[in-house]
């Protein structure tokens, strides 16, 4: 499967640093060309499942714009120009949740979409999270941070209250590592 060339790349959207789409004319391994290949490029991100010395693990309940309803979810955000995906971690944790945590194990960096690009996300958890100031986040959807037992916690992600694959499999890489 090695061996895909991008042979040209057209941009034809921009807006910022969250989007933009290219036209590309790409080679497959086996020499066939295929134009307008389109391809999105999006910000690399970080989710994050913290739990407490005490078990329990801080999630949140909110709306997204693409979203129908509410939608559990971990911590997450964008990783930053020239950020390592550990600092944005950490960064998005104390943000959105006032908290910092002690252990942090990188549970892998996943492709959202390998054939149109989108972007790439590492997903943690966080053990020995601790309240160390109040929570700074910015985020544009109303959340509401929630502490779940473990059981709790699996109940929502087997009910499909991880709305998102990302969250979902945050979680459920999660729980496997002994979270």
């Amino acid at each position: 499967m090695d061996g895909w060339q991008t042979l040209h790349a057209r941009p034809v959207y921009t807006e910022g640093k969250w989007l933009a789409v290219e036209d590309r004319t790409v080679q497959t391994p086996q020499g066939r060309v295929i134009e307008h290949w389109p391809w999105v490029i999006t910000p690399d991100y970080v989710n994050v499942l913290a739990v407490t010395p005490g078990g329990e693990y801080l999630v949140f309940r909110q709306g997204k714009y693409g979203l129908k309803g509410q939608s559990l979810a971990p911590v997450g955000g964008y990783i930053e120009p020239g950020e390592d995906p550990l600092s944005a971690a950490r960064r998005e944790l104390l943000e959105e949740t006032g908290f910092e945590a002690d252990e942090w194990v990188h549970l892998g960096r996943y492709l959202v979409d390998p054939n149109r690009g989108v972007a790439q996300g590492d997903l943690f958890l966080a053990r020995g999270a601790r309240r160390a100031a109040e929570p700074l986040a910015d985020d544009l959807e109303e959340q509401q941070l929630l502490f779940l037992r473990k059981d709790e916690l699996e109940t929502a992600l087997r009910e499909g209250q991880f709305k998102v694959l990302a969250w979902a499999a945050n979680i459920a890489f999660a729980l496997l590592a002994g979270g």
